[in-house]
């Protein structure tokens, strides 16, 4: 079970939200993030990293996290802003958008390994924080299956890439949609090195 975050409670601690992201390395599609304050009191075995868990059970734990947090947060960057801000600040944009949803008073943040400045409660960085503590975990939940709905909702969109399937990771699969076709403007982010060859062959043919 995850319990990092008991180390932080105390008698003026009594609500701590924990804040993660989904879609830092893809070549395609926007930067989730979520932060959820669960109550100090529950507790569930089955939530942990997103990445540890199928896709079946991030989808069954999704509605299990909603109906459960004292509150939660979920929001995203999108590729234009990941071009324009660099990936790293337009996470920590997508994180402060979630966290600002929050309806639930709280008196420290716990991340996955990210430091957030201007807030006027701890911040806590923590390595592998989704591996350790129940209420970053549920946020990685919350931002992977949001993010993986939308790529869903991509492919749909641009049915000749398989954004379902691959949701947007330069995977062979991937590489060679982006060979076929070219890049999707708004969608694909150009300022990363495997989609940013393709934007320059465009511009060398046109």
């Amino acid at each position: 079970m995850l319990k990092e975050e008991e180390n932080y409670y105390s008698d003026t601690v009594v609500a701590i939200a924990g804040v993660d992201e989904a879609g830092r390395g893809p070549l395609a599609g926007p930067v989730y993030a979520a932060a959820v304050i669960f109550p100090r009191d529950y507790h569930n075995e089955l939530i942990n990293d997103s990445k540890k868990l199928t896709e079946k059970k991030r989808e069954a734990l999704f509605e299990e996290i909603k109906a459960n947090a004292l509150s939660y947060g979920i929001a995203f960057s999108t590729a234009e802003e990941i071009d324009r801000y660099n990936i790293y600040e337009a996470t920590k944009m997508a994180m402060r958008k979630a966290i600002a949803q929050l309806s639930v008073p709280y008196q420290t943040i716990l991340t996955d390994a990210m430091p957030l400045a201007g807030y006027d409660v701890p911040v806590v960085p923590l390595i592998k924080g989704d591996a350790r503590c129940m209420n970053i975990a549920g946020a990685s939940i919350l931002a992977k299956v949001s993010r993986d709905r939308y790529m869903k909702e991509l492919q749909e969109k641009y049915p000749n890439f398989s954004f379902g399937i691959h949701k947007g990771y330069g995977t062979k699969a991937h590489m060679e949609e982006l060979e076929k076709y070219g890049p999707i403007v708004g969608v694909h982010r150009k300022s990363f090195k495997p989609v940013a060859k393709f934007y320059c062959v465009q511009l060398t043919l046109f």
